[in-house]
């Protein structure tokens, strides 16, 4: 049995009711719920959450809440894997027979069923534990910069400031939309950053991450952006 957990607490401090936002014409939520139910990979879509109206807005996009996060694991300090646990463990618990589970995050407008199913397919190879969104730096990292505290300027690795980037080795961060990964290796706390993960690779111009209000924004007209092009 395959589900997706969709974490999504009440107490978002920068962007207040972050959640349930209304981006682009719909609450934030709904993009996530959407595209997983879409993607028919899933018997069950469920959303974690503290919050009772977050839960309604849910239930209104099609997935399931059938409990209400313990307040031990919804404030500032949890973790998704914490998150993720214990929605395994009140599975489990019910007699749900699992065996993977995708966790997609809220506040990812971005998302396409699509790639929910390649991820899927991806975590299926031998010796696959999980699989998940990502995207190449925009920006060699072996070129980076930081500054000191008066300001002066250093390199990271200062034995690249004269390698030419077309020569430097493509770097990705993780999108921050998705994580498949086998029961298992949720029950165990495994990271996701190892050897055994595989990633889904999704084009720059569908990754944005929403901390600020900055953040909102700037997705807000990405996704105008991209609208327009489907048209």
């Amino acid at each position: 049995m395959k589900i997706a957990i969709i974490p999504a607490r009440g107490g978002s401090k920068r962007i207040p009711r972050k959640n349930i936002k209304l981006f682009y014409g719909k609450p934030m939520i709904a993009y996530s719920i959407e595209a997983a139910i879409e993607s028919n990979c899933f018997d069950k879509v469920i959303v974690s959450t503290d919050d009772h109206e977050i839960a309604e807005v849910a239930k209104q996009y099609g997935a399931e809440v059938p409990f209400m996060r313990p307040e031990n694991i919804s404030d500032d300090y949890a973790t998704t894997m914490d998150v993720i646990q214990h929605a395994v463990q009140w599975c489990e618990q019910q007699g749900l027979p699992l065996t993977h589970v995708c966790c997609l995050y809220a506040t990812a407008p971005f998302v396409q069923s699509k790639d929910l199913q390649k991820g899927w397919e991806i975590v299926q190879q031998p010796d696959v534990k999980y699989a998940f969104s990502a995207t190449p730096f925009p920006f060699p990292i072996q070129r980076a910069i930081k500054l000191s505290n008066c300001g002066s300027v250093s390199m990271f690795s200062p034995e690249h400031e004269l390698t030419r980037s077309q020569d430097l080795e493509e770097s990705y961060h993780d999108a921050g939309q998705f994580y498949w990964g086998e029961v298992s290796a949720f029950k165990q706390g495994i990271g996701f950053f190892n050897k055994q993960s595989r990633i889904v690779e999704l084009p720059r111009k569908r990754v944005q991450d929403i901390d600020t209000p900055e953040d909102w924004e700037f997705a807000e007209v990405l996704f105008f952006m991209l609208d327009r092009e489907k048209s």
